[in-house]
Order: C-alpha cells, then sequence, then structure tokens
C-alpha cells in the first residue's frame, strides 16, 4: 500500500519536510494515499467552499474546455464578461457600486492591483507625493513584494527586505492611532475585516466607521482585502457586510473559482476613469475555463438560501466553541465570526501545542488550520452538514481535554 506520508518530496525547503499526500475528495472528506479518511475542516485554506468531487463544476470546466482552455487578455472571452457583469451585480447594495472587475489568478495579485491601482489614481488625480500604503498590524496580504511590503510581520518580510517604500502599519482597531496617521500623503489603507492568517481578529463597527470618514475626507482609496472572507465564508457574502466598512475596492479570490486559480479585483468608476491601456494587465487571469466555473460558484453561493444555511452552521459552530472555552482552561478566547472562527491557545508553548493539537486531529481524522501562532482556525467548506460540524468539533474537545 502507498504511504499517505511523504519525506523531503521535491519542493523547495520552504514548505514542510513531510506531507500528508492526499489522493481524493467527496463532499467534506478527503482520502490520503493509504486510503484513510478526514473530515476536512480547513478547506484547503478556505479556498473549497462548495467541497471536493463536484459534479457540475466538473461539467461546467470540462465543456468550456473543449471550446476554449486560454485566449490572453489581448481578447476577450464570454465566460470573463458573464462572470465580471455578475461580480458588479452581487457587490452592488452589498459593498458597494463598482464599474470593472480586474482578473488575476490569487490574492495577493489581487491586493498587487488593489496597491498599484490606489498609489495611479493618487498620482493622477493629485500629483507626485501622495503615495503612501497604510496597512494594519497583525495583516497579512500576501507573499509579492507589493502585498509583502503591506503584511508588517517580520516573519514573512525581513529576509526579503528591503521592501518596497513608505508601507506603513497601524494599529488594528484603533481609531486614534489611525486619525494621527492618515493625512492626504497616503494613497491607500488596505484591512481585512477579519484577518484570517493574524489570529482571526474582528473589525470594530467603530474602526471601520473612522475609517470609512477618514478614506473620504482624504480622498485615500479604501481597499478591503476580502480574500479569506468574500464569498460566503462569515455568512454574508462579503465580511464588509458585518461592520458597515465602505470600501473603495474589493478584492477577493480563494474560493471563487471552485478550486481553480482566479481572483478578483473591484475596480470603482473613479479608478476606472484614469486608467490608461496598458497600465496593468495580467496573461492568465480571467481565463475561458476559470471564469466559467467561477460564475457557477458566485451564483450558487450568493443564492439567499445558501447563505441562510452557511450563517446557520456559524452559530451552531460558534456555540460548540463557546463550550469549549468554557471548559477548557488552555483556550481562553473564540474569535472569527460565522464559518471562519478558532480557538486562541494560551502559555508561553502556545505555538508548539497548537502544532500538537492540530497533529492530533489529523492522527483521529480531522484536518485543521492555523492562524498566527496561538489560534487553531476553522475554516470547513460551506456545504458541511451539523452532523459532520459536530463531529468534528466533538475530536477537537477530546484532543484538548
Amino acid at each position: 500500500m502507498e504511504t499517505r506520508l511523504v519525506q523531503n518530496p521535491p519542493f523547495p525547503r520552504n514548505y514542510a519536510s513531510e506531507l500528508l499526500k492526499i489522493e481524493r475528495g467527496r463532499g467534506v472528506v478527503l482520502r490520503d494515499a493509504a486510503g484513510r479518511t478526514y473530515l476536512d475542516l480547513g478547506a484547503g485554506i478556505a479556498v473549497n467552499a462548495l467541497g471536493y468531487g463536484r459534479r457540475d463544476l466538473a461539467r461546467v470546466a470540462a465543456r468550456q474546455m473543449r471550446k476554449l482552455v486560454h485566449i490572453s487578455n489581448l481578447y476577450a472571452n464570454a465566460p470573463a464578461i458573464e462572470l465580471a457583469e455578475l461580480l458588479i451585480d452581487v457587490t452592488r447594495d452589498r459593498v458597494g457600486t463598482f464599474a470593472a472587475v480586474q482578473f488575476g489568478n490569487s490574492g495577493a495579485e489581487a491586493n498587487e492591483a488593489a496597491l498599484k491601482y490606489a498609489r495611479l489614481y493618487a498620482r493622477r488625480t493629485r500629483g507626485p507625493g501622495h503615495h503612501k500604503i497604510l496597512s494594519m498590524s497583525n495583516a497579512f496580504h500576501g507573499r509579492t513584494m507589493g502585498a509583502l511590503s503591506a503584511t508588517p510581520n517580520k516573519k514573512y518580510s525581513e529576509p526579503f527586505e528591503p521592501l518596497v517604500p513608505d508601507m506603513l502599519a497601524s494599529e488594528y482597531n484603533n481609531p486614534d492611532q489611525l486619525e494621527a496617521m492618515l493625512s492626504d500623503a497616503f494613497a491607500g489603507v488596505i484591512v481585512e475585516v477579519v484577518q484570517g492568517e493574524g489570529g482571526l481578529k474582528i473589525m470594530s463597527e467603530a474602526f471601520a466607521a473612522k475609517l470609512n470618514e477618514l478614506c473620504r475626507k482624504h480622498d485615500i482609496l479604501l481597499i478591503a482585502d476580502e480574500v479569506q472572507t468574500g464569498l460566503g465564508r462569515t455568512g454574508k457574502l462579503f465580511g464588509c457586510e458585518h461592520v458597515g466598512l465602505e470600501p473603495d475596492i474589493v478584492t477577493f479570490s480563494k474560493p471563487l473559482a471552485g478550486g481553480l486559480p482566479l481572483s478578483a479585483t473591484m475596480v470603482p468608476e473613479k479608478v476606472n476613469a484614469v486608467l490608461s491601456a496598458g497600465d496593468h494587465g495580467t496573461t492568465f487571469g480571467g481565463g475561458p475555463v476559470t471564469t466559467a466555473v467561477a460564475t457557477h460558484v458566485v451564483r450558487t453561493i450568493a443564492d439567499a438560501a445558501f447563505l441562510a444555511r452557511v450563517a446557520e452552521r456559524g452559530r451552531e459552530l460558534t456555540a460548540m466553541l463557546d463550550e469549549i472555552v468554557d471548559s477548557s482552561p488552555e483556550v481562553t478566547e473564540r474569535r472569527g465570526v460565522g464559518m471562519l472562527q478558532g480557538l486562541v491557545i494560551d502559555g508561553d508553548e502556545a505555538s508548539a501545542r497548537v502544532a500538537g493539537i492540530m497533529d492530533a486531529c489529523r492522527d483521529r481524522g480531522v484536518l485543521l488550520l492555523r492562524s498566527s501562532t496561538n489560534v487553531v482556525r476553522i475554516a470547513p467548506p460551506l456545504v458541511i452538514g451539523s452532523r459532520d460540524l459536530a463531529r468534528g468539533i466533538e475530536i477537537l474537545r477530546t484532543v484538548l481535554h
């Protein structure tokens, strides 16, 4: 029988030296190379919102692949146009009114586009000298150089310094510090409503209101990074809806194309009006296959009944995690919202303890994620049922106790 653990795979050493080899999946269950099954509470890092083995997605992809796989952005294709129109429609009255969609391939690329648009807009409307970018403490916006420069975490950034200049950080959920820092020298502010990699802290409504106010006052583009919170993960289509954030630009990616690489950067008319041909582009972003699948995914998730079920699962998850907080001395707090939640582990050895919890749960057939150093993150496929969710959390509870 084939081994389920791969030792020293032919990948760069920035990945683990031992990896679980997954062969296939169905619904919310994965199967490894040795035939062992796992309940997936990580969804490929919040990507596989609709689970695994979806025949509907396979049919859409196969049908489009028989017609056209790639054409580049030198030409238009019908699936990309249809998806762009759909995204403009579903974001209206939820997070803002947008004029165009910049497609890309990943969350980092979506954020790169947003940061470039912010600087370009400031330069063409106010001239040079208004190019600073503000991000928040504990933020994570990606690993490309621009997105990394907006990620104020030395663990990620220090090996690659010097980074893009004039990228500053303010304390998350601190309106006073935000007001003291912001001026018309800034081109953009990029924020997460829930800090997916930064410990699952949630933006306060007061902080969202201050962001709205100050960015309008100084004509600074407010960028909402919804790469992890977008498209139903929080129980609403977008995380911004929970706190009243009013972004100029929204970026999202992870679940957009059902596991295929695709991202979207939503562009408002005031930015679109100052763009010229060649200012930005991508070879693969907006390809016919990924956008065809994404249209089906977005229509599925944006359905009111689907979102209501996700919200209900989120309430069930909240109740189960709150019970663990009450009964486990080493768990100090529940964080997150909807189907993006986690437990904060206390103690000097919290990071090692989180790793041990994840390993023990894996040995018992449950796959989990980590957020920051001391948070066990739970982000299952949005299609998970109550019974499977309860089974997974009960195994987590057993490990913790």
